[in-house]
């Protein structure tokens, strides 16, 4: 009985890995049409704004990232990847902006004003209208990145099923039956 509990497990782990292949290549495909119309995009905002409009030049001095990839652990123990907002803070980073008391009848004082700060949507780094193919690059770009966390995703629980298999087999080759 065990033998034929091992081909069960054994048939449901292939079907499942064919399951996942198949949605890694329908993301590869999405991905590949993502990142060719985030291109496309970009080029028709060059040619409608100029080619040194948009460009390296524009860019703001002091850069920071809109989005950061984070991994956590899932239920079954793998890692999942998933995009996190820059400007999202975490529970752990929720706290009191100072440490210290504040006295609240005494001289007060005008805050000083932040520097120049890069604009949270990068695109203002390009003008204040800009042309509706840069918003669609920008959008097809920020797909695109999404696409990837879930193909991470999605191969270590294809590398993981793999491993699963080649155990399985190991165990059918032990009791001697072979993985016919």
């Amino acid at each position: 009985m065990a033998a034929a509990d091992l081909r069960a497990e054994l048939d449901s782990l292939v079907l499942q890995l064919l399951w996942d292949l198949e949605e890694l290549e329908s993301k590869r495909a999405a991905l590949n049409a993502r990142v060719e119309e985030g291109w496309l995009s970009l080029s028709k905002a060059r040619y409608a704004m100029g080619a040194k409009s948009v460009g390296p030049l524009q860019y703001a001095s002091c850069m920071e990232p809109q989005v950061c990839v984070c991994t956590n652990e899932a239920q079954n123990g793998l890692q999942k990847f998933r995009v996190v907002r820059s400007g999202s803070q975490i529970p752990e980073e929720v706290g009191p902006c100072e440490a210290a008391l504040r006295r609240r009848k005494g001289l007060t004082r005008i805050p000083e004003p932040e520097p120049f700060s890069a604009s949270p949507n990068p695109l203002n780094w390009f003008g204040i209208l800009v042309p509706h193919s840069l918003r669609q690059a920008q959008a097809s770009f920020q797909e695109g990145l999404q696409l990837a966390v879930d193909m991470a995703s999605l191969q270590i629980q294809i590398n993981w099923g793999q491993s699963q298999l080649r155990g399985l087999q190991e165990k059918l080759k032990q009791l001697g039956l072979g993985a016919a």
